[in-house]
C-alpha cells in the first residue's frame, strides 16, 4: 500500500489550512468488485438506498491507496444532513458547469470520468496535457467528488450535484517547500487568472477552496467580473487550525461582496473554532467525516478531528449548481440570496460571524419564494414592504398578528432542524490514508 500523503510543515508567512490534502483519512472501505472499476451511471437517488442495504454488512479495514480502487458501501453522511434526496426531486445540477479552481482534477477516478471535461493547467502546463485533469495533490479531486461524483457499482458515494459538469482549472501543484521554491504553490494572482479563465470558458459556478488574507486587486476584479458575466464564485472563509494567522477576519476571495463565503460545521452541525470567523462569513456546510473521491482510486473518508472549509465549500458549490439549474433566469446575486435566506438557523432574521446565515439547505433554496417579505438577508430584487400609519390617524394600540408570522414560523423551523506578504490558505481535511471499520453501522441519520 502506498504511504499516505505527508502533511506539509508550516512556513513563516504561509498558512497551511487543514487542507484537503494533508491527510486524506480513509473510510470504511470494501474491496471494489470487478464491475466497479469501470463504468459509471448518472443515477443519484440510489445512494441512500445503497447505504441502507449495506448498513449491517461487515467491511474490511483498508487504507486509502492510489494503487487500488476501493469503494465505500455507506453513503456520505452529509447527504442526509443536506436532504439530498429531496433536493434531487427538483434538480441534480444537469447542464451546469462548475469550475474547480484548485490543484487539478484526476478524471481517471471512475466517479469523475463522466463528469469532468477538459479544462486548463495554468501552473505547470509543460508537464501535463494542459487540460487540468492531472492532480498530484489530490485536493481538487476531493472537492470535485463532493460536487459531482457519479455513482459507480459497488459504491454509495455520489456528489450533491451529480448531474453537474466539472471544469478543472489547475492553479497549483502542491503547497510544500519544494512547490514554493518552484513557484507552483498557491498564489493569489494565479487564482485570479483561474477565475478569469473559468468565466471565459462558460462556468456558471466557480469553486475556490483556498483563501488569503491579502486583498489582491486582480483577485477582487476577477470575482466582480465573474458576477457581471453571470457566474457565482463560492469560496472558503478560512481555517484556523493550520493557519499561521489565526485571528478572525476577512479572507479572500470569500470576503468580496459578490462571492459566497463558506465556513464549516462539525458532524453535529455546530460551529467550531477550527474555522475562521468574521463578518465575511455568509453560510456554512458540513466539513468533517467527508466521503469523497481519492486521486484516481475510488473513495476515501476524509476523517479528520478538525473541520475543513475546503469541503464545506464544495458542498455549497454543489447546492449553488442545483439552484442555477432550476432558476437559470436568475442572477448570481439571486442564487446567493436563495442559499443564504433558506439556510438553517435559530433566529430567522439574524446572521452571526460563526456560521453566517446558517447551514445550507439545498431543498429549501430550491423551494424558496422570494417576494421581499422573508426574514434574513435582503432580497436583491424585492424591497421589504414598509407599513406606516396614515397622517393624522389615531394609532390603534390593539394587538395585531404580525404580517410576517407566516414566514417566520417555517423559517424558524429551518433554524431548529506567499510569503511573508501573502498568506494563502489551502483548505480541506488533510488527506490521511487511515480507514476505520464500520461494523453494524446504521444508515446515516439526518444531521
Amino acid at each position: 500500500m502506498s504511504t499516505p500523503v505527508p502533511r506539509p510543515g508550516r512556513r513563516a508567512g504561509v498558512a497551511l489550512l487543514v487542507g484537503a490534502l494533508a491527510v486524506l483519512s480513509g473510510p470504511t472501505l470494501g474491496a471494489a468488485p470487478a464491475s466497479a472499476s469501470g463504468g459509471t451511471t448518472g443515477a443519484a437517488t440510489g445512494a441512500t438506498t445503497a447505504a441502507t442495504a449495506a448498513a449491517t454488512s461487515d467491511t474490511a479495514t483498508a487504507e486509502c491507496t492510489v494503487d487500488e480502487a476501493q469503494y465505500s458501501t455507506v453513503a456520505p453522511t452529509a447527504l442526509a444532513l443536506l436532504s439530498a434526496d429531496t433536493a434531487w426531486r427538483w434538480a441534480t445540477g444537469a447542464g451546469v458547469v462548475v469550475a474547480v479552481v484548485d490543484s487539478g482534477v484526476d478524471s481517471s477516478n471512475a466517479h469523475l470520468t463522466g463528469s469532468v471535461v477538459a479544462g486548463i493547467d495554468l501552473v505547470a502546463p509543460g508537464t501535463t496535457d494542459g487540460t487540468g485533469r492531472t492532480d498530484v495533490s489530490g485536493h481538487g479531486t476531493a472537492v470535485a467528488g463532493l460536487i459531482a461524483a457519479r455513482q459507480v457499482d459497488g459504491s454509495a458515494l455520489v456528489g450533491l450535484a451529480p448531474g453537474a459538469t466539472i471544469l478543472p482549472v489547475r492553479v497549483f501543484v502542491a503547497e510544500d517547500d519544494a512547490a514554493r521554491a518552484a513557484g507552483t504553490a498557491p498564489d493569489p494572482a494565479r487564482i485570479a487568472a483561474g477565475i478569469e479563465w473559468a468565466v471565459a470558458a462558460g462556468a456558471t459556478i466557480i469553486n475556490v477552496s483556498m483563501s488569503t488574507t491579502i486583498d489582491d486587486p486582480r483577485l477582487r476584479a476577477a470575482v466582480s467580473a465573474a458576477a457581471a458575466a453571470g457566474a457565482l464564485v463560492v469560496a472558503s472563509a478560512g481555517n484556523r487550525t493550520t493557519s499561521d494567522d489565526t485571528t478572525d477576519g476577512p479572507r479572500y476571495p470569500a470576503a468580496y461582496p459578490e462571492a459566497l463565503a463558506v465556513t464549516a460545521v462539525d458532524a453535529a452541525g455546530a460551529a467550531t473554532d477550527d474555522a475562521i470567523h468574521g463578518e465575511h462569513v455568509d453560510i456554512a456546510a458540513p466539513g468533517t467525516d467527508v466521503l469523497t473521491t481519492y486521486h484516481g482510486a475510488g473513495d476515501c473518508l476524509l476523517d479528520g478531528t478538525e473541520v475543513s472549509t475546503s469541503f464545506a465549500t464544495g458542498y455549497v458549490s454543489a447546492a449553488a449548481a442545483l439552484v442555477a439549474e432550476r432558476y437559470p433566469q436568475e442572477t448570481p446575486e439571486q442564487w446567493r440570496f436563495r442559499l443564504m435566506s433558506s439556510a438553517s438557523r435559530v433566529a430567522p432574521d439574524t446572521r452571526d460571524d460563526l456560521v453566517g446565515w446558517g447551514v445550507v439547505r439545498p431543498e429549501m433554496a430550491l423551494a424558496l419564494v422570494d417576494d421581499g417579505t422573508l426574514p434574513g438577508p435582503v432580497s436583491p430584487v424585492h424591497p421589504r414592504p414598509t407599513v406606516s400609519p396614515e397622517a393624522g390617524a389615531l394609532v390603534d394600540g390593539s394587538v395585531v398578528p404580525s404580517p410576517l408570522a407566516a414566514v417566520r414560523a417555517p423559517a424558524a423551523a429551518w433554524g431548529a432542524g506567499a510569503a511573508a506578504a501573502v498568506v494563502l490558505a489551502l483548505l480541506g481535511s488533510r488527506l490521511v490514508g487511515r480507514t476505520r471499520r464500520r461494523r453494524g453501522a446504521r444508515s446515516a441519520p439526518a444531521r
